[in-house]
Parts: structure tokens; C-alpha cells; sequence
């Protein structure tokens, strides 16, 4: 027979776990998607909380004063928010590179609604987003994610965050690979429609009499679909790359604040 015994200690303790595991939920990618409604977000976080109370060792808190435990809460809800940011930030590239191939192609201005993000985007991005996320889940890449959220615990306590000059770093090092990724993913499509540019240019020079905005428009869409078409095969190995930088992001975000 299994006896559970709850008291005010163990309600504070369980929120105190609650604040965290909400804060990752609320902006991490996949289990932040806008798409799913707050109740089930809140239900997701509850769960993993009671999970985490049964299954780690219960530690005593650092209070004695309400204050006190407020600013545990502060510190609970940046330690999960900044976990989740680490990984979200990583899935932006792909928006990012959607919007750059949208200005090529001359699709900027079909922007449409993107539940994952919240934001407006382009039709490319769009793509490219729920590709992605189809990937990370059949990488099972949102387990990673859970596991860092628990590992947390073993490096940094409750309330023992410390913000050091490495995540600094770590965000310098995030800022140059992502454009490097972005644009080694539109290389092709950039390149493609440069070219087209050229032979446009050189065409109105030497039949000024054809209208090469009006041919030039239609052409840049059908290349620009046509090079995707042909690179989509490689999204899975740039799906790979930006999953592995994503681990580690969150490693050394987690690092950064031990």
C-alpha cells in the first residue's frame, strides 16, 4: 500500500516545480506551438511536475519570508524560460530563411498566418516550419527536450541559478551560425535567381521592346519553385545539423547558468 502524505511543504514544493516546468512549456518549441491551447499546456506542466515530485529527491527550500519564495518563483520561471528559449531560437532559423527565398521569389507579400510562431510569414517559411517540426517529432527530438528540462535539476537547484559570462558567449557563437545556416540553405535559390537576374538584364539590353518586368516576374516564381522542388530532399540533413546545434544550445545555456 502506497501512502502519500501532503501538506503545505509538499504544495509549495510542487509549485515551486510547477513555475520551471510551465515556463519551459509555455516557449519551447513543439510543446509552445500557439496552436495548442493554454488548458493543455497547463495540463502538460502540472503532469510533469507531479511526475518530477514522485520520481527526484524532495530538497529543502531556501526561504523563510514570503519575498523569499517570490524570488524563487522569479528564478524558477527565467531557469525553465531561458532552457526553452535556447531551443526556440535554434528553430527560427527556418523562418528566417523562408523569408529571405520569399523576397527572391517575389512571394513576400503572400504572407500568411503562422500558428507555430504567432507571426505573420511567408509561404516558403511556412513550409519549411511544418516540415521541420514533422522532423523534430520523428527524431524524437521533443524527448530531448524533456530530458534536458529534468537533467536541469541535477545541475541547477532550485533557486541556484547563476547567470555567467559563458552564455554570453554562447549567444555570440548561436548569432554567426545562424546566419551561416540560413543562407547555406537559400544558397541554391539565390544563386538560381541571381543568374536569372542577369539573363534578364542582359535581355533588356538586347531587345528593349519585350517587357522583362512582366516576363521576369513569372519566371522568378517558376525557377524559385523549381529549385525547391529539386533541394527539398536535402531539408532532412539540414533538419540534422540544426537539431544538433539545438542540443547543443541547450547544454551550454544550461551550462551558463550553473
Amino acid at each position: 500500500m502506497i501512502e502519500v502524505t501532503f501538506n503545505q511543504n509538499t504544495l509549495e514544493y510542487i509549485l515551486i516545480l510547477l513555475v520551471r516546468v510551465s515556463g519551459f512549456v509555455f516557449i519551447s518549441p513543439f510543446f509552445g506551438d500557439s496552436a495548442i491551447t493554454a488548458r493543455v499546456k497547463v495540463s502538460i506542466s502540472v503532469w510533469i511536475s507531479i511526475l518530477l515530485f514522485y520520481t527526484m529527491p524532495m530538497t529543502e527550500l531556501d526561504y523563510s519570508t514570503v519575498i523569499d519564495y517570490g524570488s524563487l518563483v522569479i528564478k524558477e520561471t527565467l531557469t525553465g524560460m531561458l532552457i526553452g528559449f535556447s531551443a526556440f531560437i535554434c528553430n527560427t532559423i527556418i523562418h528566417f530563411s523562408g523569408k529571405i527565398i520569399d523576397m527572391d521569389i517575389g512571394l513576400s507579400m503572400a504572407q500568411v498566418f503562422d500558428p507555430t510562431t504567432a507571426t505573420q510569414t511567408g509561404l516558403t517559411g511556412s513550409l519549411y516550419s511544418y516540415l521541420l517540426m514533422l522532423l523534430m517529432i520523428l527524431s524524437n527530438m521533443h524527448l530531448f527536450l524533456l530530458n534536458a528540462l529534468i537533467d536541469s535539476y541535477e545541475l541547477i537547484p532550485i533557486g541556484g541559478i547563476r547567470l555567467g559570462s559563458t552564455m554570453y558567449d554562447t549567444v555570440l557563437r548561436f548569432m554567426a551560425n545562424y546566419f551561416l545556416i540560413g543562407f547555406r540553405l537559400i544558397l541554391p535559390v539565390f544563386a538560381s535567381i541571381l543568374l536569372l537576374n542577369c539573363i534578364l538584364g542582359i535581355m533588356a539590353r538586347v531587345a528593349p521592346q519585350m517587357n522583362m518586368f512582366a516576363v521576369g516576374m513569372q519566371l522568378k516564381v517558376m525557377v524559385g519553385l523549381m529549385i525547391i522542388f529539386v533541394t527539398i530532399g536535402a531539408l532532412p540533413a539540414l533538419a540534422r545539423y540544426i537539431f544538433s546545434m539545438m542540443q547543443s544550445m541547450v547544454k551550454s545555456m544550461i551550462r551558463g547558468m550553473v
